[in-house]
């Protein structure tokens, strides 16, 4: 049975003022929340009728999934208990013998959660899902009753995944004074069962175990898939047969690459829609989770003065732009079969885009929320082959210092044409966006690492300062900027008079630097979304038809850019990029703002 160990129930505060989709009631300042499920008898990945009342979050059942190969196509079997259940139960309504709806509060004795991470000896799994749920629990954001089990193909006792996991934890800087003791607990609640992915003899053998913990309580079960893509469907299809929940709810996560195009992307879904209905789904992309993204919407939607602006009549053009100062390093394999543009532009960036730029949603419901963002997806122009530039890397040498080149890297074939820096320009048609131009750029081996949305305002008209600029009308323009990564901040830019007699003038900025306001650690983005997904707040992650749209919008190009084998420019280790990125801001009259002279 499951440790017992009692979490106390006040989680930290997370972002209670959005609601998850229609089928949950969250209240604006509430700390309990209600989840509604739809119930379908089987035993299988199904939704079972349950209200989840969390006085943090609710938990869920998720598959998390990490950068490889490509995902393959699983044929379709005859019918799944999930569609067969279809045909006879409602969606909503309980058959007649289970009308009473099972109530599952996770901070009660009646249900528990059982997170199985499955890839638990990969990278992905020590750096980044075992660290987020200890912090969540270091926060007492996760129930009083949870088990969570590492399953891979390594052979491994509870011990030895222990000592792996404890060497990654660390504690909340403000909250260090009980820390050993927080991770023993959580440690104890940390098993191991090794089997392949593919094989329903092991995740039965799983399941069994999951039972054991779960003591005949309530079974809520999450999967975190960090395995490669090509075997996402194998192992959801043996997951939702041998270890789902009886009665339940199970949810996926699923990590990017989703697919390599709109085709493969199609077939991925198609494949896990076999097993798993839409709302059980949750693609995770962890740069919707990072603070300074998820502040977006409350920047504009909350601040008079700021709405407004938002349009194309004050704003002049909008840059998103994603640098790393280290190369592939270790990923060559992965990333030359995928490339810059899939990557970071096609998810990272072009999510950030439709949050910056959606209309206003009808509530802060997920799925209003979604359906802003699908709008400004579809209402994009087809990207031109002229307006993408690509390079990549080369090796330079600096204060005597060598620096590789990308294709000295030994799993990088050594004529590889794989961009590992893109810029492009892109425009959304609409009345609220016509004509801006969103200048993207995304590359590695640069001179810094950051990651900004730089929103650069038109010209005062008739400035009565303009001579005390000269011609660089450039220095007299205001600058909204939203700092990502690192140093999380947000900083306006504005034209100031120097004290003194005279009439000089200064371009400053008002700044919000996150470390000196706040005090408190901010979250790692896989808290956020692990802590949604248990919740079923769909908000930061993305619907099958948002990533639809996004695949027909890069897919064109990325064809064209590799049946026509467009050589990319090629830059030194360690500079600021491709020349011709700044030719492709300056056809649109536009300077990267983050080379400008204040920078």
């Amino acid at each position: 049975m499951a440790a017992s160990l009692s979490s106390s129930n006040h989680c930290c505060s997370k972002s209670p003022a959005y609601s998850s989709s229609s089928s949950s009631s969250i209240g604006f300042n509430q700390s309990h929340k209600n989840v509604q499920f739809s119930v379908i008898s089987r035993k299988k990945f199904g939704s079972k009728n349950v209200s989840l009342q969390s006085k943090c979050t609710p938990l869920s059942n998720a598959i998390l999934m990490q950068d490889g190969a490509l995902p393959t196509k699983v044929p379709a079997t005859s019918e799944t208990p999930l569609k067969k259940s279809k045909e006879v139960l409602s969606p909503i309504t309980p058959p007649e013998e289970n009308k009473a709806p099972i109530i599952s509060d996770v901070n009660n004795s009646k249900s528990t959660v059982s997170i199985t991470v499955v890839g638990a000896s990969g990278d992905l799994a020590k750096k980044k899902i075992f660290p987020a749920l200890f912090a969540l629990y270091y926060e007492d954001c996760l129930p009083e009753h949870f088990t969570i089990f590492g399953y891979a193909r390594s052979k491994m006792s509870d011990a030895e995944l222990r000592d792996m996991v404890s060497r990654t934890l660390t504690c909340r800087i403000d909250k260090r004074e009980n820390c050993g003791e927080k991770m023993e607990q959580f440690l104890q609640r940390c098993f191991y069962h090794s089997g392949q992915y593919d094989s329903e003899d092991n995740f039965t053998e799983l399941n069994n175990k999951l039972k054991e913990h779960e003591g005949g309580r309530i079974a809520n079960r999450l999967f975190y898939l960090s395995i490669p893509p090509n075997i996402f469907v194998a192992a959801v299809k043996c997951a939702s047969r041998s270890a789902s929940a009886s009665n339940g709810w199970t949810r996926v996560i699923v990590e990017k690459p989703f697919g390599r195009d709109s085709e493969s992307s199609a077939a991925l879904t198609t494949s896990l829609k076999q097993y798993l209905e839409e709302d059980q789904i949750f693609r995770i992309d962890h740069y919707l989770g990072k603070e300074l993204v998820e502040n977006l919407s409350v920047l504009r939607f909350s601040n008079l003065i700021f709405e407004p602006l938002w349009s194309r009549q004050y704003i002049r053009n909008v840059q998103l732009i994603f640098s790393e100062d280290f190369g592939t390093e270790g990923r060559g394999g992965y990333f030359d079969h995928y490339g810059i543009i899939r990557d970071i532009m096609q998810n990272h960036l072009l999510q950030i885009l439709a949050l910056f730029a959606m209309e206003t949603p009808v509530s802060l419901d997920a799925e209003d929320i979604r359906n802003e963002k699908v709008k400004v997806l579809r209402s994009m122009k087809p990207i031109r082959g002229d307006d993408v530039v690509i390079g990549q890397y080369k090796s330079d040498t600096r204060g005597g210092v060598s620096y590789p080149g990308y294709t000295d890297d030994t799993t990088v074939l050594k004529n590889s044409l794989t961009p590992t820096f893109a810029a492009a320009a892109l425009f959304i048609d609409n009345a609220r966006w016509d004509g801006v131009p969103f200048l993207m750029k995304a590359g590695k081996a640069l001179h810094n690492k950051a990651t900004e949305i730089r929103v650069q305002f038109r010209h005062v008209p008739g400035n009565l300062y303009n001579r005390n600029f000269g011609t660089d009308l450039d220095r007299a323009t205001n600058e909204l900027v939203i700092r990502v990564q690192p140093d999380e901040a947000i900083y306006l830019k504005i034209n100031n008079k120097v004290p003194g007699l005279g009439m000089r003038l200064d371009r400053s900025n008002l700044n919000l630097l996150y470390k000196a306001r706040y005090s408190k650690e901010i979250p790692d983005a896989y808290e956020r979304l692990l802590l949604d997904a248990v919740e079923g707040e769909r908000r930061l992650f993305i619907r099958s038809d948002e990533l639809d749209a996004a695949w027909k919008l890069f897919t064109p190009v990325l064809k064209e850019l590799e049946e026509n084998k467009i050589i990319p420019e090629y830059y030194p280790n360690g500079s600021r990029g491709p020349v011709g990125a700044h030719y492709l801001a300056a056809r649109y009259n536009v300077k990267w703002g983050d080379l400008g002279v204040d920078e």
